[in-house]
């Protein structure tokens, strides 16, 4: 009897000791399944000295032409889209999403294009941004996600990005100096956050932006990157419409218009429409 009740133990503690290891393999996969966050600070598709994909917003000197398709426009030697602008500190958060560009690399020259969005940079001297490219490395398009705690050097993401991709982001400011930058590729099934501690930032702008890219030789021209609408646009917690925001379009230095801005509706979608590349 005694070893009958021995062995009736034995069975079950070994039962649960199967289960527990079916257990933690099926937690190791979970894991496992879960990408690590992979990043690196050479940009993809090859170095371009001092690149920097998005930073603060450059404007013209001199008279220049001005797009009148919505109320509050201005221009820029390298942002467009749309800039809710305050006090500082008014700012703690903005999010967006759209759908990636396909770069028109039909041509041989190197042109580049950014979407982000972001705090600060409107006029401040910082930007906290995360977004992502769609370039020509001549022939050849490059897609690719990053952020940036401007002046800070850029910081890439190696998860893939293609055109056509469902594309979220978000940049929130907590605490007295947390700020987390989140970029989440739908389509590809991926997010990467990023939390960077700073103290002292004006958070005097919120923007969801177009970007011209810039390089030790200045504004790059501008890849044709056709269309790209913009989603959801939020500050604060609620549509950035209601704020009354500036609405921005890019210039070249002769000031001919390189993209179009549209209206912003009350769910805060808009698009940039791209002209030229100089």
């Amino acid at each position: 009897m005694f070893g009958r009740r021995c062995l009736s133990l034995l069975a079950i503690v070994l039962g649960a000791g199967s289960l527990m290891a079916a257990a933690g393999s099926r937690a190791d996969a979970s894991v496992a399944a879960t990408p690590s966050p992979s990043t690196t600070h050479v940009r993809p598709g090859g170095a371009v000295d001092n690149f920097v994909p998005g930073g603060l917003m450059k404007r013209p000197s001199g008279a220049v032409a001005q797009g009148h398709q919505v109320k509050n426009q201005t221009s820029s030697t390298n942002w467009s889209g749309y800039a809710a602008t305050g006090s500082a500190g008014q700012f703690n958060s903005v999010s967006s999403s759209w759908t990636e560009p396909a770069a028109d690399c039909t041509g041989s020259d190197d042109e580049y294009a950014a979407f982000w969005v972001g705090l600060d940079g409107y006029n401040s001297s910082s930007v906290e941004q995360t977004g992502t490219d769609s370039d020509c490395d001549g022939t050849t398009p490059d897609y690719y996600g990053w952020y940036e705690m401007y002046p800070a050097d850029p910081v890439y993401f190696s998860n893939p990005v293609a055109p056509g991709d469902s594309m979220s982001a978000s940049v929130t400011f907590s605490g007295t100096e947390t700020y987390t930058l989140v970029l989440t590729d739908n389509t590809h099934d991926w997010t990467q956050t990023i939390t960077e501690n700073e103290s002292g930032l004006s958070r005097s702008s919120a923007e969801v932006i177009t970007e011209v890219p810039s390089s030790e030789s200045g504004v790059l021209p501008l890849a044709d990157f056709g269309t790209v609408g913009y989603g959801g646009c939020a500050v604060n917690g609620s549509s950035m419409a209601t704020l009354d925001p500036t609405g921005i379009i890019i210039v070249d230095g002769s000031g001919n218009q390189q993209d179009t801005t549209s209206s912003m509706d009350s769910s805060g979608d808009f698009s940039n429409g791209w002209l030229s590349s100089n």
